[in-house]
């Protein structure tokens, strides 16, 4: 049989009234109530009695066995300073967006004027201040290919009136070496039949190409055989003839 079980469960205050009467039920001591009396229970003394109380008997483990493994250092998180602010927002539109990314500023960026055309001529054609009339795309062609191409769509361009074509020819970035096809291109235009045709050329804008892009600005009538004589003779400078 299952003793019965004590319980401060009362029908009545005055059942609980008789047992305060009685002493039959004790309550704990008054928690102290100031921060000081709680300061003092918990000073320093008397945790490391509490600790060394705990710990009798315990004996410490053996490290004979033991491997110790040193943990990777972690570098502190660095913060950017107030200075570099401005500089990483520049980078992230940059990567991000594009933003303030000029073509002319790489080192692929290539330009040329021919026959007493002043170099500012070329500067304006890359920033596109001249229209743009008709493109090809010579990017992934072989360079046979590319020339055949090449011939046929200038050969329409002059036939047709058009002053201002792009040239699509891919940046070479497979190529173990130079970008082939990029310097073919310039090579057509500057020492070929078709360098009288010629008044300047630039690398294209980000929005038609980049650097894998060339504009080529030409005439409507072929340079006369005495421009190109006299831009031959020492002391010849060039001047603009747009």
């Amino acid at each position: 049989m299952k003793s019965p079980k004590s319980t401060f469960s009362f029908k009545s205050f005055e059942e609980v009234k008789a047992l305060l009467t009685a002493k039959s039920i004790s309550f704990p001591e008054a928690l102290p109530s100031t921060r000081e009396e709680r300061q003092e229970q918990l000073s320093p003394e008397l945790e490391e009695k509490l600790f060394q109380e705990a710990m009798t008997g315990v004996a410490p483990i053996s490290r004979d066995n033991c491997v110790e493994r040193g943990l990777p250092a972690v570098e502190p998180a660095r913060f950017p300073r107030e200075n570099d602010a401005e500089p990483l927002l520049k980078l992230r539109d940059l990567v991000e967006y594009g933003m303030d990314f000029r073509v002319a500023d790489t080192p692929e960026y290539i330009e040329g004027t021919m026959y007493h055309v002043h170099p500012e001529v070329a500067r304006r054609l890359h920033r596109g201040d001249y229209s743009i009339q008709a493109y090809i795309n010579l990017h992934r062609l072989n360079v046979s290919n590319a020339k055949d191409t090449f011939e046929r769509f200038l050969k329409w361009a002059v036939a047709t009136g058009k002053t201002g074509v792009l040239i699509v020819h891919g940046r070479g970035l497979s190529s173990t070496a130079e970008p082939i096809l990029k310097q073919k291109v310039v090579e057509w235009l500057t020492r070929g039949p078709w360098r009288k045709w010629v008044v300047a050329y630039a690398s294209a804008r980000s929005c038609d190409g980049g650097a894998g892009a060339t504009y080529v600005l030409l005439r409507r009538r072929p340079a006369s055989k005495r421009l190109r004589r006299s831009s031959r003779l020492p002391g010849k400078r060039n001047a603009s003839v747009l």
